[in-house]
């Protein structure tokens, strides 16, 4: 047994009927050169490498076991059984089977819950996609895995090229769940430690927020970066549709590299000035202004270990986006400022903090404090948008003897908050992802397209080439189209 920590108890508490807390890996197969003893790719040789890998996905068997009379966070029951026949899906992807119709299949995927009953994940595999691809679309819950755990899972899924495939069929073994009174007793061993750990926790907190709150004082007031609990509205920002819409983009790793190099900033502040502009873009056609700058969440992993595949060990920056300014250098600057602002703030405060804090999270009231706030919030003053970073496998991966040409990410949205966009970097690509819902865009490739726009943008300020089609990613899907 193994008690959720507070981060993984708060994204399971955060679910509600229209804000589902699970997230997306897709692993995009290029099958056209596969020539394995079963003839054809196809699903068969998808289940086949699930089963002969089970053992090596152990988050995959966990259960969840939710604490008599919610005295505590509930705990996962480990090494349980998996059905493979419910859990391993196939699906089909509408003619002709491109990017668009990919996304399109993935949104309506993401738009069920889990059921908590389970093992909280589902894997679909997606057929009939153009150029002999195929798609595996992973649905795991949050609470299973943060963005680097997902990674670590993802790479061993995967026979990365030159790596050991450790394969084999295991048995089911029995699953049986602890006593009531077991679980009581462990419940109140865990309350005991953890009033122990409280005092050392509310004097870290107070040191946190004074050091915060005098360097703070310390910064003039300066018009080009948001203030922190200011987010302002936008069309973002609404009560969320339990509907989703996704959308994917394709970006040459080597040209974000070369455009980050030129500029002297980080790769991570490329991505946001990317996002600024994309952002800015969709701002003026929705809203008709983009006068003032808006507030993003960044998580950030608190553990980076690459043996870490289950649990959420992260926090979160707030940086500023400088989708008021037009002149795209001008907002890398300021976004490179941006985020060194919340870096530092993120320090000051205690990197582990918020994750230590929310180990005090009420079980009996955070799950209906949670779906009021779903129900009613249409303005989220912490952030208006969320964008994720995650450095993918460097390595090309294989599933069931055939290459994954792409990989895409995304986590959940908030309440008020209608827009969710992950970034992966896989071999020579940086993949994007946009997750929103049915009463945000006319079409969600708009947001993509957007993103490419702001690339293409930044390069020619930079005086570089405008960016090229990646020709190892399925062909771009304009919107409208």
């Amino acid at each position: 047994m193994k008690r959720l920590n507070g981060m993984d108890a708060m994204l399971l508490y955060s679910e509600t009927p229209n804000l589902h807390t699970h997230t997306l890996k897709i692993a995009v197969i290029d099958a056209s050169g596969y020539h394995g003893d079963e003839g054809r790719y196809g699903f068969e040789a998808f289940r086949r490498t699930v089963a002969r890998r089970l053992h090596l996905l152990e988050p995959l068997r966990y259960r969840l076991v939710d604490i008599p009379m919610r005295l505590h966070h509930p705990m996962w029951m480990k090494d349980c059984p998996v059905d493979l026949d419910y859990h391993l899906r196939r699906v089909r992807v509408p003619s002709p089977g491109g990017r668009r119709e990919l996304d399109e299949v993935i949104g309506e995927i993401a738009s069920t819950p889990l059921d908590r009953s389970r093992p909280l994940w589902e894997f679909y595999f997606a057929e009939g996609m153009a150029d002999d691809r195929f798609a595996l679309i992973g649905k795991v819950h949050h609470t299973l895995a943060d963005g680097v755990a997902s990674a670590n899972l993802l790479a061993r899924l995967m026979d990365l090229s030159g790596g050991p495939q450790d394969e084999r069929d295991e048995p089911p073994t029995p699953c049986d769940p602890p006593s009531s009174g077991q679980l009581l007793w462990e419940a109140q061993v865990d309350h005991l430690q953890n009033m122990a750990a409280l005092p050392h926790l509310m004097a870290d907190a107070a040191r946190g927020f004074t050091r915060l709150r005098k360097r703070s004082r310390e910064r003039r007031a300066d018009p080009d970066f948001a203030r922190p609990f200011h987010a302002p509205p936008t069309f973002l920002n609404h009560v969320v549709s339990p509907v989703r819409t996704f959308a994917t983009a394709t970006l040459s790793l080597a040209e974000v590299k070369e455009t980050g190099k030129h500029l002297a900033v980080t790769f991570n502040d490329v991505i946001l000035a990317v996002a600024a502009g994309g952002l800015r873009e969709l701002l003026l056609r929705y809203d008709g202004r983009a006068d003032r700058p808006i507030l993003a969440t960044v998580p950030i992993s608190t553990d980076r270990s690459a043996e870490r595949i289950t649990g959420n060990e992260i926090g979160g920056l707030m940086v500023s986006v400088p989708v008021h300014v037009d002149d795209p250098l001008e907002r890398v600057k300021l976004t490179s400022q941006a985020t060194k602002r919340a870096k530092e703030n993120n320090d000051l405060l205690g990197p582990t903090l918020q994750g230590r804090m929310l180990e005090y999270l009420p079980p009996p009231l955070a799950p209906a404090m949670f779906r009021v706030q779903s129900k009613h919030a249409d303005h989220n003053r912490l952030m208006n948008v969320a964008i994720s970073n995650v450095p993918g496998p460097k390595e090309r991966g294989h599933i069931g003897g055939a290459p994954v040409s792409e990989i895409y990410s995304v986590g959940v949205l908030s309440a008020g908050s209608a827009f969710n966009m992950t970034v992966w970097s896989y071999v020579d690509q940086v993949d994007i992802a946009v997750l929103s819902d049915d009463r945000t865009f006319a079409d969600t490739h708009e947001a993509t397209d957007a993103m490419v726009h702001a690339f293409d943008e930044l390069r020619t300020a930079c005086g570089l080439p405008r960016a090229c089609v990646v020709d190892t990613a399925m062909a771009p899907a304009a919107s409208g189209s």
